[in-house]
């Protein structure tokens, strides 16, 4: 299994591509920089199964209509975080206009399932409100791995004075995410990896 994480836009956002032998690639959270991203994916002989989205804020999806434009695939996001996605208010100028919407019908929910298989690659999906209403974190237990979006940083958490932001629903997502395995490797929308167990000790928000 492997990850790349690729650095996006004016607020650094986390855009990462995970795949497996078959060689069929997840783009999780398409921030910004198409081009960067698009060509990340061909240098490495990639052939994108499904844009996958931990929440959708602007700054996690601005780039994913131009990439879906050319390399059509499934989306798939939380119904709670589509419904406002493409809302004037979803934007931050002048480096994040409103996400442009992409041009599909082709919209898969993840509350549909816990459990997913996509590009020879399988994922259990954790919903962790608090940051947005439909806030996920995506969890690869074969690879010891979680795309935790803004909900979870090293050293820190999401943000929950924004529009749909929940105090409650953050602490109570951040004591699910607690009960994942010690070694898991983090991997959040901002700044550096870090594992469950150094947040365990040494995150204030997840004691």
């Amino acid at each position: 299994m492997n990850i790349q994480a690729i650095l996006t836009g004016a607020y650094m956002e986390m855009c990462y591509l995970v795949w497996g032998p078959a060689k069929k690639v997840l783009v999780f959270d398409p921030g910004a920089d198409a081009d960067s991203i698009y060509h990340a994916v061909e240098q490495n002989g990639l052939e994108i199964e499904a844009y996958v989205l931990t929440h959708t804020h602007y700054d996690h999806i601005n780039a994913l209509a131009d990439l879906h434009d050319r390399a059509p695939a499934p989306i798939v996001v939380h119904s709670k975080d589509w419904a406002w996605a493409f809302d004037d208010r979803n934007s931050n100028a002048p480096h994040y206009p409103v996400p442009r919407k992409p041009s599909t019908d082709d919209i898969q929910w993840l509350e549909s399932s816990k459990v997913w298989n996509l590009a020879d690659l399988h994922f259990q999906v954790l919903e962790t409100p608090g940051h947005t209403p439909g806030g996920c974190c995506l969890h690869f237990p074969k690879g010891g791995l979680l795309i935790c979006g803004d909900t979870l940083f090293k050293g820190s958490c999401g943000r929950t004075d924004l529009p749909g932001g929940n105090p409650r629903q953050m602490k109570d997502s951040l004591k699910l995410l607690r009960q994942l395995p010690d070694e898991t490797r983090i991997f959040p929308g901002h700044g550096q990896d870090s594992t469950i167990a150094h947040e365990k000790a040494n995150n204030f928000f997840m004691k």
